[in-house]
C-alpha cells in the first residue's frame, strides 16, 4: 500500500513538472530582402503577448541559431515575423526541416511566402509563394473556418486595412483555409474568387499556421489582428485558452 501511495505520490509530481514547463517560441525577424518597418511593431506586440500568456520568447536575427536540431528542440513554435530573402544555408535548412518533421510548431505572419522561395521544401511547408501585392488599401476578408482558434473571434466578414498578398501557385491541397479575400471589394486582387490569406497545414509531423496579414504599424495594435495571431500560436503550440 505504501509502495503504491509513493508510485502515486511520483506520478502527481511528475505530471506536476510537465503541466509547469513553460511555452518556449523562437521569433525569426531576419531579413536578406526587402525590410518591413512594422517589424519592430510586431517584435513588441509578440513581447507583449507573451507576458500575458506566460510565454518565454526569444527574438533573432542570428541564422546560426539553426545549426542544431538540438536547440531548435527546445522551442514548442518557431515563428518567422517579417522574414524575407533567403536565411539559411544547408546545415541549418537540414535543422529546420528536423524540427518541422519532428512535430515543431511554426507561425508565419506577413511575409513568410516572400522567404527561402528558392527552397521547395519550405514553400511546401508554408503553402504558397508570393507573387505581388497591390497598394495598401481597405478589403474585406471572408473568415472559412470559424471555429479555429485563430479565427472564432472574428467576424464572418472581416473589414481592415493591409496589404494584400497575390500568390503565384495554388495552395497544396493539404491546406486548410482560414481566411480568404473578397476581391471584389479592392484592387488589384490576381487569384479570383478563391484568394486564400490565411491558412493552416499538417505537414510531415509539423504543424504550420501562416497569415499573410500584418504588414502595417497600425496592425500591431488591432486587437482582432492580435487575437488572430494569438490563435495561430496556441495551435501551433497545441495549446488551449
Amino acid at each position: 500500500m505504501k509502495k503504491m501511495l509513493f508510485i502515486t505520490a511520483l506520478l502527481a509530481v511528475a505530471l506536476l513538472s510537465l503541466e509547469a514547463k513553460p511555452i518556449k517560441l523562437l521569433v525569426m525577424t531576419k531579413t536578406t530582402g526587402y525590410r518591413h518597418q512594422s517589424i519592430a511593431a510586431a517584435k513588441q506586440a509578440l513581447q507583449l503577448m507573451a507576458k500575458q500568456n506566460h510565454w518565454q520568447i526569444v527574438f533573432t536575427e542570428d541564422s546560426t541559431q539553426f545549426n542544431s536540431y538540438k536547440n531548435l528542440k527546445h522551442y514548442n513554435a518557431i515563428i518567422f515575423a517579417g522574414t524575407t530573402g533567403s536565411l539559411f544555408d544547408s546545415i541549418q535548412k537540414a535543422s529546420f526541416k528536423k524540427y518541422i518533421q519532428k512535430g515543431g510548431g511554426f507561425v508565419g505572419i506577413h511575409t513568410t511566402t516572400d522567404t527561402e522561395m528558392d527552397w521547395p521544401w519550405y514553400m511546401q511547408m508554408i503553402g504558397a509563394k508570393f507573387k505581388s501585392h497591390p497598394k495598401q488599401q481597405q478589403a474585406s476578408f471572408r473568415v472559412v473556418d470559424t471555429t479555429h482558434p485563430s479565427t472564432k473571434m472574428l467576424p464572418s466578414t472581416w473589414s481592415r486595412f493591409d496589404e494584400l498578398y497575390n500568390f503565384t501557385d495554388t495552395l497544396n491541397k493539404n491546406i486548410h483555409v482560414l481566411i480568404d479575400l473578397d476581391e471584389s471589394t479592392y484592387q488589384g486582387g490576381t487569384m479570383g474568387a478563391h484568394h486564400p490569406i490565411a491558412w493552416y497545414q499538417y505537414f510531415e509531423g509539423g504543424r504550420i499556421f501562416q497569415t499573410a496579414l500584418g504588414h502595417t504599424n497600425e496592425s500591431y495594435q488591432e486587437e482582432l489582428f492580435l487575437q488572430h495571431v494569438t490563435g495561430g500560436i496556441l495551435w501551433a503550440i497545441q495549446a488551449t485558452k
